[in-house]
């Protein structure tokens, strides 16, 4: 893609955090196709980085995003990479301004904020006289080995697709980081474990189906270790990893995830997400772990999502899906996937995957063109390429979705969450129509 002599997209960054800086990067990679003019972010640090990596002068730094709000349009697009509490509120005050959007993942904590979503994004693409570009960050369709596995899929190597099986291994360490001890650790503050870490799990199902419509949904999960019950009694009163007696053998202390991979190979991992705006050093991480939420007991933090979960889905014309979500793994976010078609089946791990034709009995194996130094096996990139396409060209359908289809998308994670708390099977149509009434 080049920007035929047509001026860089001009970009606002809303959360200076690490999907802020991520959906930024392409910028820096492509300054003829993008541009990074102004950041919002509460942290002084974060927007020096921000300063320093996009060349902004202090005019351009705000402290709230609020203070962007109440400017007139200034820029073509803005990233909103914030808390996912505040996307409906940003969504609606920018695309009132005309601006095009780009939005983290999940699109809002509620079915409410979700449908106005759009509903705002629509009446402000009225108003502007053209569509307003709306992109959200799921980004597994972006990435070069789905787009591959879709390309498959979409050439009848398969056949008909008759069933998916799709695992989202979230990794021990990674979900005792965020969803215990974390940002997304309680629903109230954030949502429930299944929209903040896997609505983008099951909107690559309807990636793969082209948008096929759920029929029925049922789901089961809970919190299976990470509560006061399942305390183990030699850690007796401790409440925090670095005070514990059990600590050298427990699966989930903070000193082995954040302090020992320091001290012992200079590694920064986890840590340098725990230890935001401070150098990473062996008295920033110690301070971290004894006064801060990060060196807390897993089973005294607090949390209340849940550590594993499985949704299972009917499709319009019988198809069926099934979709897991777990803590308990070694392998963090490298999702594995069966699809099974009429014709053949495919087997991937997100970097490779293999197609066993069922007539030849031949397997073959797909090694789509990995991208190094980034995350979701590109898909950030992905995402961000195809966002600023569309901008450039005022041309949604380079993002391959519509605003509705994006609520659908979460209207299934939200049906799906009701499955599992109201113990039933849910009627996907009768719970969007009760959505869009």
């Amino acid at each position: 893609m080049t920007a035929d002599n047509k001026k860089p997209v001009t970009i606002i960054v809303l959360g200076g955090g690490q999907r802020g800086l991520t959906y930024a990067n392409y910028a820096t990679q492509h300054p003829d196709l993008a541009k990074v003019v102004a950041v919002a972010d509460p942290r002084e640090h974060r927007r020096k980085l921000f300063a320093r990596q996009h060349h902004l002068t202090p005019d351009r730094l705000y402290n709230d995003w609020t203070d962007v709000a109440a400017l007139p349009r200034f820029a073509d697009a803005v990233v909103i990479g914030t808390l996912d509490q505040l996307h409906a509120p940003m969504v609606t005050a920018f695309s009132k301004l005309g601006y095009d959007i780009l939005c983290e993942k999940p699109m809002a904590t509620t079915v409410a904020e979700c449908v106005d979503m759009v509903k705002d994004v629509q009446a402000a693409s009225a108003t502007a006289g053209h569509p307003l570009i709306f992109g959200i960050g799921h980004v597994l369709r972006y990435s070069p080995y789905n787009r591959a596995v879709k390309q498959v899929i979409d050439s009848g190597a398969l056949g008909d697709i008759v069933n998916i099986q799709h695992m989202e291994p979230v990794g021990n360490q990674h979900f005792a980081h965020s969803f215990v001890r974390g940002n997304w650790s309680k629903e109230e503050e954030t949502s429930f474990a299944l929209m903040t870490k896997c609505c983008h799990d099951l909107d690559i199902l309807s990636f793969y189906l082209s948008g096929r419509t759920p029929v029925q949904i049922s789901s089961f999960g809970s919190i299976g270790l990470f509560k006061p019950s399942r305390k183990p009694k030699e850690a007796g009163d401790a409440t925090r990893c670095l005070d514990c007696p059990a600590e050298k053998d427990c699966v989930w202390s903070a000193k082995k995830i954040y302090l020992d991979p320091f001290v012992e190979k200079g590694r920064k991992g986890w840590a340098s997400v725990a230890v935001d705006g401070d150098e990473v050093n062996l008295e920033t991480i110690t301070s971290t772990l004894k006064n801060g939420p990060y060196g807390v007991c897993v089973y005294e933090a607090g949390n209340d999502v849940v550590d594993h979960q499985v949704v299972n889905i009917e499709y319009e014309g019988g198809v069926t899906a099934s979709m897991t979500m777990s803590a308990f793994t070694e392998s963090e976010c490298n999702r594995a996937t069966v699809i099974q078609g009429t014709k053949g089946e495919l087997r991937g791990d997100m970097k490779t995957f293999t197609v066993f034709d069922f007539l030849t009995r031949t397997s073959k194996t797909h090694t789509p063109e990995e991208m190094p130094g980034v995350a979701h096996g590109g898909g950030d990139d992905g995402l961000s390429q195809c966002f600023i396409e569309a901008v450039l060209e005022r041309d949604q359908s380079k993002l391959g979705v519509t605003p509705d289809d994006v609520l659908n998308s979460h209207l299934t994670v939200f049906a799906a969450e009701q499955a599992r708390k109201e113990k039933r099977v849910v009627d996907f149509g009768a719970f969007k129509a009760a959505a869009l009434a």
